[in-house]
């Protein structure tokens, strides 16, 4: 019995590797890129900088195009986003991250919209709010911070981070701010892809 437990093995494992060698060669396969893991941006400028974030968060498959020169505009939980890297050679590497909303006209240069961002900025640490264009735009910007190569997860968690501070902060707001102040849509044509 053990004679013929081991027969069948051996036969088993003698067919198995018979199959595996005698497998033909396919010049044709297709090769498959695996979505990067980190992104290293030492020693490259900001424009190429933003090129190979561009390609990166492309390649895990968000939703981001070109914004400029020096900008990546990303479409995150229906919220967009512009990337700008800013690379120093000699210190610490930061990503921007900016979001902008529109001031209805009638509160532009306001005293009330100038104290709400003064209290924003009082109270909270995520990103820092400023007024634009005279009064007509809150730019709302946080940075993460790294040397040289930063991963695609802290990418990820940095913009899950300031999206559910904006989130809470529009939750704070009174009713009807919705109204007051709305998001600039930063990417072109996003409703038709």
């Amino acid at each position: 019995m053990k004679k013929l437990i081991l027969t069948g093995l051996t036969l088993s494992l003698t067919m198995g590797l018979t199959a595996c060698a005698s497998t033909e060669k396919n010049e044709d396969v297709e090769v498959t890129t695996l979505a990067p893991e980190s992104v290293d941006l030492g020693g490259l400028s900001n424009e190429d900088a933003t090129t190979k974030l561009l390609e990166a968060l492309l390649s895990k498959s968000y939703m981001a195009s070109r914004a400029g020169p020096n900008g990546v505009a990303v479409n995150f939980d229906n919220n967009q986003f512009i990337l700008q890297p800013s690379i120093n050679p000699d210190g610490i590497d930061r990503i921007m991250m900016n979001r902008f909303y529109a001031i209805h006209p009638k509160y532009v240069g306001s005293k009330e919209m100038l104290f709400m961002i003064g209290t924003l900025n009082q109270k909270l640490n995520f990103a820092k709010f400023v007024v634009r264009d005279q009064g007509a735009v809150i730019q709302v910007q946080g940075a993460a911070t790294f040397v040289d190569t930063i991963s695609m997860e802290e990418i990820r968690r940095f913009i899950l981070w300031t999206d559910e501070g904006l989130r809470q902060v529009g939750q704070s707001l009174p009713e009807g701010a919705e109204d007051v102040i709305k998001p600039i849509p930063v990417m072109q044509n996003i409703q038709a892809i």
